[in-house]
């Protein structure tokens, strides 16, 4: 009875496929990163911009930064970078590990984030460029996540700026974009 069950599990196996199981565990620890990415990076309590922000005080016509700024764009990159290179380094295992199919696949999604940094990179420079003090940018596949800090707030104009920027460094539509200040 038991040497059956055996039989059932190896076949089940066979059927399956080593290949298909590394691709299913990369996947799964792809969605890992993205899913920590989601929780350190999401802040349903963040200004929307479009002009959305606190005043300091009555008529004064300064700005307030939400929370202390420095920490949250601190940790910010360092949880973005600390889930890029744990993927990095998955991928990189699996590319050495594996041949054929798994090792194009694995070595096209290394690509695909590099590519991805390198666009981060390129906008966060822009954006600083712009006039924005801080600036962190989270592209996520055809969607992509910008959190800015300013003394000046954030209005139509600025987001028309940002939106523009995003879309010649890296084509994501204005739909998929998501622009807040901190």
């Amino acid at each position: 009875m038991e040497n059956v069950k055996q039989k059932k599990k190896l076949g089940l196996l066979k059927r399956i496929g080593k290949r298909n199981l590394v691709i299913v565990s990369v996947m799964l620890l792809i969605g890992l990163a993205v899913y920590l990415n989601y929780l350190w990076f999401y802040d349903p309590q963040a200004n929307i911009g479009y002009g959305d922000t606190q005043t300091g005080g009555v008529g004064d016509g300064t700005t307030q930064v939400g929370g202390d700024a420095e920490d949250y764009f601190a940790a910010a990159l360092l949880a973005r970078e600390s889930a890029r290179s744990e993927s990095m380094e998955t991928l990189e295992l699996v590319a050495t590990g594996a041949e054929g199919e798994e090792k194009e696949a694995a070595l096209a999604e290394i690509s695909r984030i590099a590519a991805a940094m390198e666009q981060e990179a390129n906008i966060e420079t822009l954006i600083k460029a712009d006039g924005y003090e801080k600036c962190v940018a989270v592209i996520n596949g055809d969607s992509a996540s910008i959190v800015v800090s300013s003394e000046k707030a954030l209005d139509a104009t600025g987001v028309a700026a940002i939106t523009t920027i995003v879309y010649e460094q890296a084509g994501i539509l204005p739909v998929n974009l998501t622009v807040k200040q901190k």
